[in-house]
C-alpha cells in the first residue's frame, strides 16, 4: 500500500477532484494549506500583484493499493499541471498496515478498489 500527499494549486482543486472520483479512487481526503518555496516571484492576477510564496494551496491525501498507484499519479499529473511556477509537489511514501475501526480487519483487503 502507498499514500500519496499531493499539494496542488487551489485552482485546480475541483478539476482534480473530479478526475480522481472518475478513477479508481473511492476516498481521498483533502484540506486548505498554506506553504513557502523558494520562488520569490510577484505576479499580477486581475490587478492585484501577489507574491508566489504565499499562494493557498490544497493537500490531498490519498492510501490506495500498489496497483493504482500510477494511475493515480498520472491522474494528479495531467490534471494539476499549468506549466507555471507552483504548480505543487506530488509525495509518495509507504503504508505498513491499514485496519477497518468498524470491523478490525486490516491489510489491503480494507481499501476497497474497482480492480
Amino acid at each position: 500500500m502507498k499514500k500519496i500527499e499531493a499539494i496542488i494549486r487551489k485552482t485546480k482543486f475541483n478539476d482534480v477532484k473530479e478526475a480522481l472520483l472518475h478513477s479508481d479512487i473511492d476516498w481521498f481526503e483533502y484540506h486548505d494549506v498554506h506553504g513557502i518555496g523558494q520562488s520569490r516571484q510577484e505576479r499580477i492576477y486581475r490587478g492585484v500583484q501577489y507574491s508566489t510564496d504565499v499562494i493557498e494551496r490544497v493537500a490531498i491525501t490519498i492510501v490506495c493499493r500498489d496497483i493504482i498507484l500510477e494511475p493515480t499519479i498520472k491522474v494528479i499529473l495531467e490534471i494539476a499541471h499549468t506549466g507555471e511556477i507552483g504548480d505543487g509537489r506530488i509525495f509518495v511514501s509507504d503504508v505498513i498496515d491499514t485496519y477497518s475501526i468498524r470491523t478490525g480487519e486490516n491489510g489491503d483487503t480494507v481499501l476497497r478498489d474497482k480492480k
